[in-house]
């Protein structure tokens, strides 16, 4: 084994590591590395203390539609943009540090995430081979994750317009 082979292997090691470490499934990792499925499975376990869950890998664009969902997705998904803008920047560096900001801004808030590192990987996914695009919304000027078909001609995000029954819960007092 060459010196540039060792090099690799052991920068694949690290970003299966810290993918593993955010919440990454099996079959992120066997995408995004070329480490073989027997040693994914041997460093998931050792990272993680047990065996990955099994499964299908989330894959309706439903979800990232809906109030909440649309929100956390279109937060990371602007984080992400702002990252790749940077050059040499790597596609998957820039996913790692868009979904820790992710993670970061919401802890700073107080708040739990909606997205997981799936879903974020699945998300920018759909994005990059044009399932899902974004919109601005005509009030506050930020672009929102949106079906490509959908109309973007007076669109409000769902900050500025929420549905009416977003954030209610049942009053059991």
């Amino acid at each position: 084994m060459t010196t540039r082979n060792i090099v690799e292997e052991s920068r694949q090691v690290q970003l299966c590591i810290d993918l593993i470490e955010l919440g990454a499934r099996l079959q992120v990792l066997e995408v995004e590395t070329d480490l073989s499925r027997g040693r994914l499975l041997k460093l998931y376990k050792e990272v993680r203390g047990e065996s990955p869950p099994r499964g299908m890998l989330p894959y309706s664009i439903d979800w990232f539609l809906t109030w909440m969902p649309n929100i956390h997705s279109s937060l990371f998904y602007n984080i992400y943009r702002a990252l790749s803008q940077g050059p040499g920047s790597e596609r998957i560096n820039n996913f790692i540090g868009a979904y820790s900001l992710y993670k970061e801004q919401l802890l700073l808030d107080e708040m739990e995430p909606v997205l997981t590192l799936t879903r974020a990987w699945t998300l920018l996914r759909f994005c990059e081979s044009g399932v899902l695009d974004t919109c601005c919304c005509e009030k506050c000027g930020v672009d929102f994750v949106r079906h490509p078909q959908d109309l973007h001609t007076g669109f409000v995000c769902g900050i500025c317009q929420p549905p009416s029954r977003a954030g209610k819960t049942l009053d059991r007092s």
